[in-house]
């Protein structure tokens, strides 16, 4: 059936665009800062944007014809977009198992939460640190447990070396530390 004959409320859509799912039968590990932030972002959707927009919209409304009014139109297009966003984090935060690194004894094998300096194979320093999800920053250094690089060096322990496999080919790792910070 075509999508334009399909109600939006129909839809399965509460997924985000450019986010990875979580793999069938896994639990969402996540750090507690992480965790907080999704947190934070859920709570200041149902506190403080969905009123405001709620707000708009009402008054919008009251203006009288709804079809070529601006404020109306665009507040219940947002209005959509920020009740999407409020289930997908409610589904995330509840499947959420918060994994604290700090809390983990001490140890030099990789595992979640990780933060890992490796030599790569043209031998450049590189560290990783190994978060959820939804924490991912590549340009802070922070992947996600599912990455290749990640599943390439977990279990691994300092001194170790793994291979990795990227589009280039086979490329050798050589850990130098791993260590468990405070998230």
């Amino acid at each position: 059936m075509s999508k334009a004959f399909v109600r939006e409320a129909d839809l399965d859509d509460d997924g985000e665009v450019g986010v990875p799912e979580i793999p069938a039968g896994s639990r969402n590990y996540i750090t507690p800062a992480g965790h907080r932030r999704l947190k934070d972002e859920l709570l200041h959707l149902l506190n403080v944007e969905r009123p405001e927009v709620v707000r708009t919209v009402s008054w919008a409304a009251s203006n009288g014809d709804r079809s070529e009014n601006g404020d109306y139109i665009y507040g219940k297009k947002r209005l959509r977009e920020i009740d999407r966003r409020i289930r997908f984090l409610t589904k995330r935060l509840d499947a959420a198992e918060v994994v604290d690194p700090a809390a983990r004894p001490p140890t030099d094998q990789i595992f979640f939460g990780a933060t890992v300096r490796y030599l790569d194979g043209a031998g450049r320093e590189q560290e990783i640190t190994i978060v959820g999800i939804d924490e991912v920053d590549p340009a802070r250094g922070r992947v996600s447990w599912v990455s290749p690089i990640a599943r390439a060096v977990t279990k691994a322990r300092e001194g170790d070396t793994v291979p990795l496999r990227t589009p280039a080919g086979v490329e050798t790792l050589e850990i130098i530390d791993v260590r468990y910070l405070a998230g």
